[in-house]
């Protein structure tokens, strides 16, 4: 199994913009955690930044103090920056080449939100053929409501990662991810 540590959208606008992430509780802690777990065992980095198409966007606008990946996560190297305009990493980015290029087989999904980008993410790996493991609280999201309804942080959050664990993905706490390295 050879691995790469995928770091999405892990920007500004989650802590000082429009959308705060919320849960759960210390999610950016545990990304850096890992960042630090895969740099450690050579596992590769690869950083996602969303920008919205649309110049007029309220959020993740390019060149605004909240489209720029978090103060933390910048402070680490990384392998490669795949900058995308759509939910999933995949769509219109060199990150699949990228990947089979270097051999990976694998996928690790942290970042931001749980139920949008990680997801959408992690469903587009598994259907390339990647295996993915996704981090249960090194990723995170916040609580919506919209025309469709209403629902919790947690309940996003907790529904999404149970739909991955029944066919796309292998959920994973951050500790568990990093005894497997071991």
């Amino acid at each position: 199994m050879k691995r790469a540590l995928l770091v999405i959208d892990v920007q500004n606008e989650y802590f000082t913009g429009k959308l705060p992430v919320t849960y759960p509780s210390g999610s950016l802690d545990k990304i850096l955690q890992v960042m630090d777990a895969a740099q450690s065992k050579s596992i590769p980095v690869i950083v996602v930044r969303h920008t919205q198409p649309q110049e007029d966007t309220p959020i993740f606008r390019k060149g605004t103090p909240e489209w720029e990946i978090h103060p933390e996560v910048a402070k680490y190297s990384y392998d490669l920056l795949i900058d995308k305009r759509l939910p999933g990493s995949f769509t219109g980015t060199e990150l699949e080449a990228w990947l089979k290029e270097q051999g990976i087989d694998t996928v690790v999904i942290s970042g931001y939100m749980t139920q949008m980008c990680c997801d959408t993410t992690a469903r587009q790996a598994a259907h390339l053929g990647f295996s993915v493991e996704f981090l249960s609280d090194a990723t995170g999201t916040l609580t919506f409501q919209n025309n469709a309804g209403a629902a919790t942080d947690e309940e996003l959050h907790r529904a999404t990662l149970v739909a991955q664990d029944g066919f796309l993905s292998k959920i994973l706490s951050t500790s568990e991810w990093i005894d497997n390295l071991s």
